[in-house]
């Protein structure tokens, strides 16, 4: 009785590990080097993390355009942008999502930075972003801010939305009173 109970709870966490699952890469840690990546944004250009080398970069995964949480969190980046900016710094969202799905979520809510199209969840995946729920995969909301030399400042896992761009701006300003 008791293998039986042991082999059916061991089903049970692996079916659970099967649904719900993170990419197989390992965390990233704040003063690691950020993995570039080359994505096309909701206008069709393509950027690369290097194009912003020497500027701060606000890097925010998000699980999916216009839904409640993400639409708060982009909407707050869009509203702080002017302070992010007099810090020096650029924010680029990246999803799971298709470009034209980016340019309608862009356009409906006038949000003034890149939103990178990573449709098969590679660059969601380096930074350990890319969460599967069954056969749905979406990118975490996660955050990272990259120092202009190309390293992780800081390392966002669990981001409340309708916080998180104040959050940023302080320690934005934290950062760079200590790089200085």
């Amino acid at each position: 009785m008791k293998v039986l109970v042991v082999l059916v709870l061991a089903g049970i966490a692996a079916i659970a590990l099967t649904l719900f699952s993170r990419g197989a890469r390992a965390e990233l840690l704040a003063g690691q080097g950020a993995p570039n990546f080359s994505l096309v944004d909701q206008s069709g250009n393509t950027h690369r993390l290097s194009d912003y080398r020497g500027k701060w970069v606000v890097l925010y995964f998000y699980p999916k355009d216009d839904t409640p949480g993400c639409t708060t969190e982009a909407c707050n980046f869009r509203d702080d942008i002017f302070r992010i900016r007099e810090l020096g710094a650029e924010v680029v969202g990246v999803s799971v999502d298709a470009v034209d799905s980016h340019a309608r979520f862009a356009e409906k809510h006038g949000l003034p930075f890149p939103l990178l199209a990573d449709v098969d969840g590679t660059v969601a995946d380096q930074y350990g972003s890319l969460t599967h729920l069954g056969p749905i995969r979406f990118a975490s909301r996660h955050t990272f801010i990259v120092a202009p030399d190309g390293t992780l400042a800081r390392v966002y896992r669990k981001v409340d939305a309708q916080s998180h761009s104040a959050q940023v701006i302080a320690d934005l300003g934290q950062l760079q009173s200590v790089d200085r």
